[in-house]
């Protein structure tokens, strides 16, 4: 990947696991990271080995907790008073196989964190995404999705499911909210002609601590499974990276899409129903408040 230098970029959930491995790498080449997370020992302490590894990396943690919209609107006042660019944002935090249970505003968790929140975060920074961007150098939008999304199904009279849960259809749904936010965005971008896309990633099955939340049993056996046959963090960040990076994905016509192994991917038709996504979009909207 080429040099980064002089970009400002923002990874939410980035003190560990793939967060962490595109943080460091994205430091490693030059750019300004702000990692934006709930545990500050833990961001902080992923600063720390960053920079001993790099010493001249231009790292920091900022405190941005997505259950809670006023942390969410925190984070994005605290960086706009700093008159930074920003010309990457990767929206990589996530919750999976949460008990039910509700943020802060009342939203269900992985639809609130998951895709709620990113949805807000992006939102607020579209301003200064846009105005950093500029021909032959676009800013990116890259959200860290999941192949669950092909059985995940949004049912936007129930977005909270009320009506019966499961932490897995929860979760699935989640992340097929964030690929339809993700779609629309970029289609948005596009038609009002902007130096800014926007594009979906699947990191693969990877050895992350999202699955600590799986029945004890289930999550000894995973942690045996997951030595052998799933990916190691850092594997699962390179198509994160070359989402946000790679200059073959430079412009609004070459970005866009769901990336997964490298590529673009095809994935189930309603995923990409224009009618369906902005329904969404507009709901989502009002949720937040937003104009």
């Amino acid at each position: 990947m080429p040099r980064q230098d002089g970009k400002v970029a923002i990874v939410t959930g980035g003190g560990r696991g793939i967060g962490y491995e595109v943080v460091r790498h994205m430091a490693r080449l030059g750019a300004h990271v702000i990692i934006g997370g709930r545990d500050e020992q833990e961001g902080l302490a992923a600063v720390r080995r960053i920079c001993e590894e790099y010493k001249e990396a231009k790292v920091e943690f900022t405190k941005l907790d997505l259950a809670s919209l006023q942390s969410v609107r925190q984070f994005v006042q605290s960086f706009k008073e700093r008159d930074l660019p920003l010309n990457i944002l990767v929206n990589n935090a996530g919750v999976m196989l949460l008990p039910e249970g509700r943020t802060e505003d009342g939203f269900e968790q992985h639809f609130g964190v998951n895709y709620l929140g990113h949805f807000l975060l992006t939102w607020l920074l579209l301003d200064t995404l846009k105005d950093s961007g500029k021909c032959g150098y676009f800013s990116r939008v890259v959200n860290v999705c999941s192949s669950a999304h092909r059985i995940g199904e949004i049912r936007l009279n129930d977005l909270n499911s009320c009506q019966s849960y499961s932490a897995h259809a929860a979760y699935c749904h989640s992340k097929l909210a964030q690929l339809w936010f993700s779609s629309h965005l970029h289609q948005e971008l596009q038609c009002g002609g902007f130096p800014l896309s926007s594009c979906a990633v699947d990191p693969g099955m990877v050895d992350t601590a999202l699955y600590r939340h799986l029945w004890t049993p289930l999550c000894l056996a995973q942690s045996t499974i997951a030595r052998l046959l799933f990916r190691t963090p850092a594997e699962g960040a390179t198509t994160v990276l070359f989402a946000a990076l790679s200059p073959a994905l430079e412009g609004g016509e070459c970005g866009g899409g769901y990336w997964a192994n490298g590529h673009r991917e095809m994935t189930t038709p309603t995923s990409f129903d224009p009618q369906l996504q902005l329904s969404l979009w507009e709901t989502s909207v009002q949720l937040l408040g937003l104009q």
